[in-house]
């Protein structure tokens, strides 16, 4: 087990509304939720199966896929594809799942991934976010709490 020093998911999230903390100091880039348009690239590897062609075809039209084309990440996003393709088979080993999941986050394809890269999707135009629900008060009245609980006294 490794000892010491920071690790990915280690400590808070970072705050896209923070005003003045230093680590929080970055832009966060804002994703269309539309996705990227157009054709995928071409293949890097070495010729791709069916399954591999779907899923490279499929990856290239998220969000994400501005990003990683900004950033020559076509080699990085078909080893995923091939990976995943591979962690799909009924018998693959389990250590392939956790490669897997590493690399989605990497690509920011998670929340933990989005967030590391400080990367979020608008859907303020999207139909599908539908419409906002408020998000419920927080509080630290240890009173306040207990109202919330049915039955409870104060």
């Amino acid at each position: 087990m490794p000892k010491g020093g920071a690790r990915a998911r280690s400590g808070p999230a970072p705050d896209p509304t923070a005003l003045r903390r230093e680590r929080d100091a970055g832009e966060w880039t804002i994703l269309p939720a539309e996705g990227r348009e157009g054709a995928p690239p071409e293949w890097p590897l070495t010729e791709p199966n069916e399954r591999e062609t779907e899923l490279w075809a499929a990856l290239w039209r998220k969000p994400q896929a501005l990003m990683w084309e900004r950033f020559g990440q076509e080699v990085e996003v078909a080893l995923y594809a091939r990976r995943l393709a591979e962690a799909e088979e009924p018998k693959s080993f389990v250590n392939l799942s956790t490669l897997v999941r590493q690399m989605s986050d990497s690509l920011g394809l998670t929340t933990p991934g989005m967030r590391a890269n400080r990367w979020r999707i608008d859907r303020s135009d999207s139909a599908e976010a539908g419409p906002a629900k408020p998000a419920p008060a927080v509080t630290n009245s240890a009173r306040a709490r207990l109202r919330a609980v049915p039955g409870g006294s104060g």
